[in-house]
């Protein structure tokens, strides 16, 4: 039994744990909750019947010998420290998206669980999607023939209240924007089906929430392989969440997957077709309650299959890192007004500095 300690008891932590203390999880359970505010903490572990901590030193002192793998659900902007400070006691690391706010931070990261001699996991949910696994299979069979092009759209609605529950929310140096924080699973996913990038293009404004970051954005991409991508992000949807969606055009096929948790096969047409390509509509669509979907409960046991069994895991600490320095590449096209070639150095990427908390 893979015993799990949540840190952060936000709004992500309340999937985490209804998964792992529910069992939902077979071969994970719960081990204990912690959070700087005690009400949090305690009112997460008071429900689901564990011991509860408003110091992770001190939980880990205490329950230590209990917790064989550490979630870190806090802050993104804290997601670096407090991902190190767990490492040092030798538990495999957990981190909610997005890994880190700067690429040195990543790379501590990385390094410290290397150090450790643990395994350190970036969640990237979407990727275990049912229709988005199908999609994964038809491209490495090659049943796309030569890619054209492939587009993401994040139309979801977080309304001013969304970003009031916490100071950080939309700030540059905790949280970053609609990119960083709604759009990273959908940048991840453009980029583990269509490869390296070699260039981006971005515009952005905040149209309609009261944050230093954007709640809106455009991005054009230059994939090494020639196609070319588009990013549709915003938070500024009316009045609900509407679609978060992927698709995918090549000279032989087109798929689309839409819901608003890119959880519904809507389009899969290839020449030539097969067999069973006519079951795949029906088959491989689900309907999730929220914009979380499934993707947390597969996603932890594969965590649970890579430790217990020894299985290479499909997001590690590198592969995290890179839709992170991805979206610094946006970022810094957004601030230059130019063109931006990967590999890079940020220079006026504001993800990761700033004032902080918002007044």
């Amino acid at each position: 039994m893979i015993r799990v300690a949540l840190v952060g008891c936000g709004r992500i932590a309340k999937r985490h744990a209804e998964l792992l203390a529910g069992g939902h999880i077979r071969g994970a359970s719960l081990a204990c909750v912690c959070d700087i505010k005690p009400q949090r903490a305690r009112q997460l572990g008071e429900q689901w019947n564990v011991p509860w901590f408003a110091d992770m030193d001190e939980m880990m002192a205490a329950r230590g010998e209990a917790i064989d793998l550490v979630a870190i659900l806090t802050e993104s902007g804290n997601h670096a420290a407090h991902a190190i400070a767990m490492s040092r006691y030798h538990k495999h690391i957990l981190v909610e998206k997005p890994m880190a706010l700067t690429l040195e931070d990543a790379d501590a990261m990385i390094h410290a669980c290397d150090s450790a001699g643990v395994r350190l996991f970036v969640v990237k949910q979407n990727r275990f999607n049912v229709p988005v696994q199908k999609l994964r299979e038809a491209l490495e069979a090659g049943r796309f023939g030569k890619i054209v092009m492939g587009t993401v759209r994040v139309r979801w609605c977080r309304p001013q209240a969304y970003y009031d529950q916490d100071a950080w929310r939309g700030t540059w140096s905790m949280d970053g924007g609609v990119l960083t924080n709604q759009a990273s699973h959908h940048v991840d996913l453009l980029e583990w089906m269509l490869g390296e990038v070699e260039s981006v293009f971005a515009k952005s404004r905040t149209a309609l929430a009261d944050i230093e970051a954007e709640d809106t954005a455009v991005v054009v991409l230059k994939f090494h392989n020639g196609a070319l991508g588009v990013i549709e992000a915003t938070t500024a949807t009316r009045p609900r969440d509407l679609e978060g969606s992927l698709s995918i055009l090549g000279e032989k096929g087109s798929v689309v997957i839409g819901g608003f948790a890119v959880n519904r096969m809507e389009t899969w047409r290839f020449e030539p077709e097969l067999p069973e390509d006519g079951e795949v509509m029906e088959k491989y669509s689900v309907n999730p309650p929220d914009v979380y979907g499934f993707g947390h409960k597969t996603y932890y046991e594969h965590v649970v299959a890579c430790l217990e069994q020894g299985k290479h895991q499909l997001v590690d600490g590198l592969e995290g890192r890179k839709s992170l320095e991805l979206i610094m590449a946006i970022y810094e096209s957004i601030e230059t007004g130019r063109e931006v070639v990967l590999r890079f150095q940020p220079k006026l990427c504001r993800l990761g500095h700033g004032g902080g908390a918002r007044p």
